[in-house]
């Protein structure tokens, strides 16, 4: 009998981690990497459903920037956003700027999942919902909902009470920039089933003191995650994308890197991931921004791929690449149940670059499948 193989990987942000909070960080993607691992033996163990499951236990912590704890808008209330795409069939669910919804992640999951089932007049399901709809569907499909005030914490208070206080002032000349501590982040998994399937999802409380009614990156499709396989199953990716929402969204990120990893047809040669992910991030996400005036554009990638290992086996590798100072990231799998959880930091100079300039992108490969 072959034994089950599942990997989850998780990500708490790309951004400016701080001292105080590194911790219970990486605590939250640790524990849930192994609650994803865990209810995947006893419950449904599709990659969507650990992906689903993994989320939902970082939406829970106050420390990260999804679900409870979540940066509040202008307005003070919490409005999320949360998306999920399986990679066997190409089906996205997701909501955005929706309050009152305890986890974000399980409403995109039930919106991917209606848009499945036939319509009774032939309407086209949607694959998006946000606000008040999203809201009402919730209720339709009993996802659990709370008093949108259950979703905010008291860090979270504390900081939009500080920064409000600020911008309401500006004109009298307090100036000041959000810190790069202050969490703009979004949070995400990716997981490979043991069918070999994969799925990515993102959640995000968005940036704080945004407009009431923005959606960022972790809505829309194409920019906050991304999965997909090849039809002989032996390739494929899954990635869950973090950083500024309206710059990743400008380049639609999460497919761009999804296009550019796809094998080529009727060639054997292994795609250099480390070299695509360098591309597309300096030279289609990085200098595009540029061009257009943006100083420090902030994007990280947790990516999963499916490669060739020995006798022709697939076997998963895990990657991370961000040009923020920092990114949070943990990983585990059935055969490794023990999460490992690290802050990875991008040395003050990266000496790796596609042009004469130095690049603005930090990339590393985990050990996940050893």
């Amino acid at each position: 009998m072959n034994e089950r193989r599942v990997y989850v990987a998780v990500h708490g942000g790309a951004g400016c981690h701080g001292v105080v909070s590194e911790q219970s960080v990486k605590s939250a993607l640790k524990r849930a990497c192994a609650r994803a691992l865990q209810e995947s033996s006893v419950d449904d163990s599709s990659a969507l459903s650990v992906v689903e499951r993994a989320i939902s236990v970082l939406e829970d912590d106050e420390y990260l920037n999804a679900g409870y704890g979540s940066n509040l808008t202008i307005d003070g209330t919490v409005e999320c956003d949360a998306a999920v795409m399986d990679g066997l069939s190409g089906d996205f669910g997701s909501v955005g700027a929706v309050a009152g919804v305890k986890n974000p992640i399980n409403l995109a999951s039930a919106v991917l999942r209606h848009s499945r089932e036939p319509d009774s007049l032939g309407r086209i399901r949607p694959m998006t919902l946000v606000s008040s709809g999203a809201y009402s569907f919730a209720s339709s499909q009993n996802i659990q909902t709370v008093a949108p005030n259950e979703l905010i914490s008291p860090r979270a208070i504390q900081e939009w009470q500080k920064w409000k206080s600020r911008l309401d002032h500006a004109a009298d000349g307090d100036q000041e920039n959000l810190p790069r501590d202050a969490m703009q982040d979004t949070v995400g998994a990716v997981a490979w089933d043991n069918e070999g399937n994969l799925a990515a999802g993102v959640s995000s409380g968005g940036l704080l003191l945004k407009y009431s009614g923005r959606i960022g990156e972790a809505a829309t499709f194409g920019a906050g995650c991304w999965a997909q396989q090849s039809r002989s199953e032996r390739s494929g990716m899954a990635c869950s994308i973090s950083g500024a929402g309206e710059h990743i969204m400008r380049g639609g990120l999460a497919r761009v890197l999804g296009e550019a990893l796809q094998s080529p047809q009727l060639d054997d040669r292994e795609v250099d991931t480390h070299q695509v992910l360098l591309r597309i991030l300096n030279q289609q996400f990085v200098e595009a921004l540029r061009q257009r005036g943006e100083r420090t554009p902030n994007a990280g990638v947790l990516l999963l791929t499916k490669e060739h290992g020995d006798n022709d086996e697939a076997v998963p590798r895990l990657w991370c690449a961000f040009t923020t100072e920092s990114m949070a990231v943990a990983y585990a799998s059935t055969a490794k149940p023990s999460p490992k959880a690290s802050i990875l930091h991008r040395p003050a100079s990266t000496d790796s670059a596609v042009h004469a300039d130095k690049s603005s992108v930090y990339i590393t490969a985990l050990p996940i499948h050893r």
